[in-house]
């Protein structure tokens, strides 16, 4: 530290010293449907008359490769939805027998620790109504 001078004057003539020059980005237009310019004419502004033909043939490119007289096998489809509701099915009551074999066993094992002898669960019978 210099004679008069605090370590907070002394940190900030440092931090001034490290600091990087300023650098300015250079930020082009995004690409619009495949065109670097974002327009279909050329003009520079995007043509908002442009047909509905060529806007979607821009999607072709995310199609599956798949030949124009195969046909979609719906009932294959269908099977494969059927099976996939049932996993989906049979994975959600799992998880919620497991959450409700644990929360049982949490409160046997609660039961237990405080010291109790009888900590199975007494089943009443409910009062027949007349």
């Amino acid at each position: 530290m210099r004679e008069g001078g605090t370590k907070f004057a002394h940190d900030q003539t440092e931090a001034e010293d490290a600091r990087p020059t300023a650098q300015i980005l250079q930020f082009r237009p995004r690409e619009r449907f495949g065109d670097p310019l974002g327009d279909h004419d050329g003009t520079g502004a995007a043509n908002a008359n442009a047909p509905e033909g060529e806007l979607l043939d821009d999607l072709g490119q995310y199609e599956q490769d798949r030949e124009e007289d195969e046909p979609i096998n719906y009932p294959q489809r269908m099977l494969m939805n059927v099976i996939a509701v049932a996993v989906v099915t049979l994975l959600i009551g799992v998880g919620v027998w497991l959450a409700d074999t644990i929360g049982n066993m949490e409160r046997q094992q609660d039961c237990l620790l405080q010291g109790r002898q009888n900590c199975a669960p007494i089943e009443i019978a409910a009062p027949m109504q007349k």
